[in-house]
């Protein structure tokens, strides 16, 4: 065990203390956020996968079934009218790679429950201002569209009107409700409320949000580097204290003699000590 009186230096303490909390902090925190990523988007990309061979059924429904989960993507139909004056819109957008706003806006079903309606995104005018905004169609209507989720909402921005439009930076169910003034229904999606975004071509849309690509990403792959991070560190932490406790016993054998020579010129060095190796390795410090 006096062979290992080294390890308590504080430069190895430092050195320990840094690669076990780098091992936890990957086993713990890094690795399970990746794989964590993997699993929801894999989830996503099959609600996506089965939503577009699944026909679409009436919205009422999932507002009726108390069991109803995983409804996000799910197609619906909903048969009402739009509520006059409603209109929300939602800045910092992006259309075609360019600045654009979306629009949202309240649909009344036909038993009077009200759901929240992405109607989609403009472009924006002149690439900076909120382009004039249509009304959506009065009367009753049949619109088609997919069940989201609340996004939550941002942090340090509050909804404001400017432009004559109440505006938001995130699509929330909650805070919309606040900003409109009036109850809203939500749809189960077993999770954050569920609002309604319209696909294209229906009464009231613009363009549509395109659907997220069906790639699990490279959330797997960083999962695993993660865990082999954590693997790794402590392994090299235990091959510098092998290299270490080799080069000291490298040490403290006794050096070779040196062959005789026959100039009488030739004065032989002072062997060196034990102490004076580990002083030069250590930069003259002593043990």
């Amino acid at each position: 065990m006096r062979r290992l009186t080294f390890l308590l230096r504080p430069s190895w303490v430092i050195l320990a203390v840094v690669v076990v909390g780098f091992a936890y902090f990957c086993f713990t925190v890094l690795a399970p956020w990746q794989l964590g990523k993997n699993s929801s988007t894999s989830h996503r990309n099959d609600l996506i996968a089965r939503s577009v061979d699944a026909a679409p059924v009436d919205v009422t429904t999932l507002l009726t079934d108390p069991s109803a989960t995983d409804t996000e993507w799910r197609r619906v139909i909903a048969t009402g009218t739009y509520v006059p004056g409603s209109t929300v819109v939602e800045r910092l957008q992006r259309l075609d790679d360019n600045p654009a706003f979306g629009v949202l806006a309240t649909f009344r079903l036909d038993d009077g429950r009200v759901l929240l309606v992405d109607r989609g995104l403009l472009p924006a005018a002149d690439g900076i201002r909120l382009p004039t905004i249509p009304e959506p169609p009065t009367g009753p209507q049949r619109i088609e569209a997919r069940v989201r989720k609340s996004e939550g909402v941002t942090p340090g921005k509050d909804p404001m009107t400017q432009d004559d439009y109440r505006q938001v930076y995130s699509i929330d169910t909650g805070q919309l409700a606040t900003v409109l003034g009036a109850p809203l229904t939500t749809i189960p999606t077993g999770g954050p409320g569920g609002y309604l975004q319209l696909t294209d071509h229906q009464p009231g849309a613009f363009t549509s949000r395109p659907l997220p690509q069906l790639d699990a990403g490279p959330y797997l792959s960083y999962g695993l580097q993660w865990i082999a991070f954590g693997i790794m560190a402590p392994l090299g932490l235990a091959y510098f204290v092998y290299a270490e406790l080799r080069e000291r016993r490298r040490d403290r054998q006794p050096p070779a003699p040196e062959p005789e020579t026959s100039s009488p010129a030739t004065v032989p060095a002072p062997p060196s000590t034990n102490a004076d190796r580990l002083a030069d390795r250590y930069g003259n410090s002593r043990r």
